[in-house]
C-alpha cells in the first residue's frame, strides 16, 4: 500500500479536489493522510466530514517538512508518497511509481512527471540538473516547455520535486525523514542529497503525470518567499557542501545574491522586500542549527 501525504494550510479546497482525483482515477492500493497545518478556519474537521475515509491529522505549523513527518507517523504504508495538496491527477500512477522504486535496490526515490494544470501541455518537472558547486544553482528540466517526446524516457535526476516524491519506508528507515530546519524550500534539495550520499538513485517517471497548480503559499515576489529562500540556501550550503566551496557558496549567497535583489527591489521602492532578503540571509548565516 502507498501512503499518500499531503500538507493542508489554508487550501480546503485544494486539497478536497485532491482526494476527488484520486477516488476517480487511482486503482493501486492507498490511503491518504491529510495533515492540516494551522490552518486558520476549521479546515481540518470539514474535511473529515467530506472525506471520513482519510485520515487528518491536527498540526501546528511546522512548514513543509515538519507537517510532512507529522503523517508520517500514522502512515502504514509500505511505501510513503508525499504531494502538494494543490496537484491532481488524470489517471492512475501509482503502481508505475512503485514498479520504478522496485525495479532496482538502488532506487531510493521517484518523481513524476509535472505539469500545470491551467496548462497541462506546458512542463513544470522532468527531472534536475545538478546544483553548480558555487552558486549553487540548478534547474528543472523542461521547465515551462511544451511536452515532447524527448521528455517522456525514465532517467535518473539530481533531485526529486518536493510537490510529490516517493520513498519506499525502508528507505526512510535508513536515511531518515526530511530534516525541519528549513520550514520552507530546500527541503527536498537537502533530502535528495541525503539520499544519494547514502548510496541511492533518485528517479524521473514520465509515465506517472502529475498536473500541479503551482504553490500558493508564498507567492513570487513577497517578503515571504525572499527571506526564506535566501535563508534556505545558506542552511543548504552549510549542510551539504565541502569546506571550500562552503565558504565561498556562503560569501556569493550573503554579499553577492542576496544585495543584488535586495538593490532591485530597493530601486523599485520595494523596501519590505529587500529588508526581507537581507534578514533571510543574516538568519541563515547565524542559525544554530546546521
Amino acid at each position: 500500500m502507498v501512503s499518500i501525504i499531503t500538507v493542508n494550510y489554508n487550501g480546503l479546497a485544494d486539497t478536497c479536489e485532491m482526494i476527488v482525483s484520486f477516488r476517480k482515477y487511482e486503482t493501486y492500493p492507498y490511503e491518504i493522510i491529510v495533515v492540516d497545518n494551522g490552518s486558520r478556519n476549521p479546515e481540518a474537521d470539514e474535511i473529515k466530514l467530506r472525506h471520513p475515509e482519510v485520515k487528518v491529522v491536527q498540526n501546528t505549523n511546522t512548514g513543509f517538512a515538519g507537517g510532512n513527518n507529522a503523517g508520517l507517523k500514522v502512515a502504514e504504508g509500505s511505501y510513503l508518497f508525499f504531494l502538494n495538496n494543490d496537484t491532481i491527477i488524470k489517471g492512475p500512477i501509482l503502481e508505475t511509481l512503485v514498479h520504478r522504486l522496485k525495479a532496482d535496490p538502488k532506487n531510493g526515490g521517484v518523481s513524476p512527471m509535472l505539469k500545470y494544470s491551467y496548462a497541462p501541455d506546458t512542463l513544470q518537472y522532468a527531472g534536475f540538473t545538478p546544483f553548480s558547486r558555487i552558486t549553487l544553482r540548478n534547474a528543472a528540466i523542461g521547465f515551462n516547455e511544451k511536452d515532447q517526446l524527448i521528455y517522456h524516457i525514465a532517467c535518473e535526476t539530481a533531485s526529486l520535486h518536493g510537490a510529490a516524491m516517493m520513498v519506499s519506508r525502508d528507505v526512510l528507515q535508513q536515511v531518515g525523514p526530511m530534516t525541519e530546519i528549513y520550514f520552507l524550500f530546500y527541503e527536498e534539495f537537502d533530502w535528495s542529497t541525503q539520499l544519494k550520499r547514502t548510496g541511492y538513485k533518485l528517479w524521473y517517471e514520465p509515465s506517472a503525470v502529475v498536473y500541479h497548480k503551482e504553490s500558493m503559499t508564498a507567492k513570487k515576489g513577497t517578503p515571504l518567499r525572499e527571506f526564506y529562500l535566501s535563508r534556505a540556501r545558506i542552511l543548504y550550503a552549510r549542510r551539504n557542501t565541502m569546506k571550500y566551496d562552503k565558504i565561498l557558496s556562503c560569501l556569493y549567497i550573503a554579499f553577492i545574491a542576496a544585495p543584488k535583489k535586495a538593490i532591485i527591489y530597493l530601486l523599485n521602492g520595494k523596501v519590505q522586500l529587500s529588508i526581507a532578503v537581507i534578514r533571510g540571509t543574516f538568519n541563515g548565516l547565524t542559525s544554530s542549527k546546521q
